[in-house]
């Protein structure tokens, strides 16, 4: 008998003003989004700057898909009076609002915390900022990359990469994806203390804190330097291609030397010991390579599954669509904007009493204008019409979405 399915929104119910851009906070709200709460994207008139990026598809951005689906839309020219009256409305029934704006622009748009407050005492009001709401630095401009060189993460990639003397490009946005995530968390906190005392808060998210907490080894490593290298995990050389191979453990690491038999390896001094192995990683990789080369890929994965070695082939990120354990796993979602249906990646965790997938529709912009306000404030279509002609939605605000 197929049992039903008893697994709740768990945040159904719950209404979140998403005034942010670009990556970490509508990464944050997003992920409000996949567990049920009613997020509302507040979009200037001419729509996120996000969803001029490329991968395009007609149009239509999938980068801004990923990051906005399952939200609704409506379009405000915050220049406006009307505009900013309507969001205080909006925000005395709103439990959560996400920004990331340069700190001291809410203020200035008469949305910062203290106004908000003083509407609504219950409500969370989450910042996701370069460096934070307070500090010398609290005002300068930053995107991640920004964040990434000042933190020292780029300078630790270039000294484990062992054969640079200059950081490397990059294009892979960690510190957004660690704001989103963390401000994620510290509203489900925020959300269980109000449940207690009935009082939201101010959560300030700094993606330079987010770096560091990612940077646990090196920043005790500064304090107290270490004269023994660390292991550093890169490719190996197999007869077709490149693998990597983690033999940490000494349970590891004696399955290796049994498998591949090499007397090298397993009586080699510099090898006898875990720290032994540690401070001279490159050579006993140096030595496993002398067996890999001899097989190709995939008989070196499948004789080091077998083992019980951790291992793995370096693959283009494409290859994980159609992985045949994440797609078991439920890791895709299937979503779909004005140019039709792709895939969207979940949050990287399953909940056995809630729903945690993506939301399939992406909004267009301004698409949910109408049915927001004569839902939320129960404004009739003339009042609506009366708020086009003083421009709360910009000059293009006579469109209820710029692309159905």
């Amino acid at each position: 008998m197929q049992q039903s399915d008893t697994r709740t929104a768990p945040l159904d119910g719950v209404r979140v003003l998403d005034f942010s851009i670009m990556l970490a906070g509508p990464y944050c709200a997003r992920l409000l989004a996949d567990v049920g709460a009613d997020v509302i994207k507040i979009e200037p008139p001419e729509g996120d700057d996000m969803r001029l990026r490329a991968p395009l598809r007609e149009g239509n951005s999938a980068y801004f898909g990923q990051l906005n689906a399952g939200k609704r839309s409506i379009a405000l020219d915050l220049k406006s009076l009307e505009a900013i009256k309507l969001i205080h409305r909006l925000v005395e029934q709103t439990d959560i609002l996400v920004e990331n704006f340069r700190p001291g622009v809410m203020d200035r748009l008469g949305l910062g915390y203290q106004a908000l407050r003083n509407i609504n005492p219950r409500l969370i009001y989450c910042s996701i900022s370069g460096y934070g709401q307070t500090g010398p630095a609290a005002e300068r401009a930053a995107y991640a990359m920004i964040v990434h060189a000042e933190s020292g993460f780029d300078r630790a990639l270039m000294r484990y990469a062992g054969d640079r003397d200059r950081p490397a490009s990059g294009a892979v946005f960690v510190a957004d994806v660690l704001g989103g995530i963390f401000g994620y968390s510290a509203i489900q906190t925020a959300l269980v203390q109000r449940a207690r005392t009935g009082e939201g808060q101010r959560i300030d998210v700094a993606l330079m804190d987010c770096m560091l907490n990612l940077l646990i080894y090196e920043l005790q490593e500064a304090q107290f330097p270490n004269p023994s290298p660390r292991p550093t995990y890169g490719p190996v050389r197999a007869r077709d291609g490149d693998i990597l191979i983690a033999p940490i453990t000494a349970r590891n690491f004696a399955a290796l030397c049994e498998l591949t038999g090499q007397a090298e390896l397993a009586n080699d001094p510099r090898f006898t010991s875990v720290r032994a192995r540690g401070a001279n990683w490159k050579a006993m990789m140096g030595v496993i390579e002398q067996w890999t080369q001899r097989h190709t890929v995939s008989e070196c994965i499948l004789a080091l599954d077998r083992a019980g070695v951790p291992s793995a082939v370096y693959r283009d990120p494409g290859a994980a669509l159609t992985d045949p354990h994440l797609l078991e796993r439920g890791a895709f979602a299937k979503l779909a904007d004005g140019a039709g249906e792709f895939v969207g990646v979940n949050a990287p965790w399953k909940m056995s009493g809630a729903h945690t997938e993506m939301q399939r529709e992406v909004p267009a912009t301004g698409a949910h204008r109408d049915e927001i306000l004569s839902r939320i404030l129960d404004l009739s279509p003339d009042s609506i019409a009366q708020l086009v002609a003083a421009g709360a939605f910009g000059k293009r605000g006579d469109r209820t979405a710029d692309n159905k």
